[in-house]
Formats: C-alpha cells, structure tokens, sequence
C-alpha cells in the first residue's frame, strides 16, 4: 500500500473514528464507514491538511470510495 493510501487510512480513522482495520479500498465512506454529511466535509479538510492540497469540494464530495479519495488525491500531489 502507497504512502498516500496509508495516510488517507490514518485520516479517515481519525474523523470517522473507524478501526483502521475495516478500511479497504473498496470501503465506502458513508455506507461502510458510516461517515455522515457533515463528517464528509471534515474528511475534506482533513485531507487538504494531510496533504497540504486545495481540492474543490464538490469534485471531492462526489467521492465515494477509499480507494477512489487515493485517486482523488495522489492526482493533486
């Protein structure tokens, strides 16, 4: 697993508050991790921290997967 992978794991377990161990790449955010539409957008800002990027929210909220938010992102680095 790429660094990017692993800090994304560290940072959805962090805001969702998820044990790490049921992060996968085929994890959805909402529907397997439970995230809830405010936490999305802590997810969001987390990530821009995390990675010290901007990303446009709307293109970032549209996001689904663990492993789609690794595309996402590593596609900004």
């Amino acid at each position: 697993m790429s660094n990017v992978a692993e800090r994304i794991k560290k940072v959805v377990a962090h805001v969702l508050k998820v044990d790490p161990g049921r992060i996968t790449e085929d994890a959805r955010f909402v529907e397997d991790l439970g995230a809830e539409s405010i936490q999305s957008v802590e997810l969001v800002a987390a990530f821009e921290e995390e990675f010290d990027i901007e990303m446009d929210e709307e293109a970032a909220l549209s996001v689904k997967t663990v492993g789609k938010a690794k595309e996402f992102i590593s596609a900004l680095l």
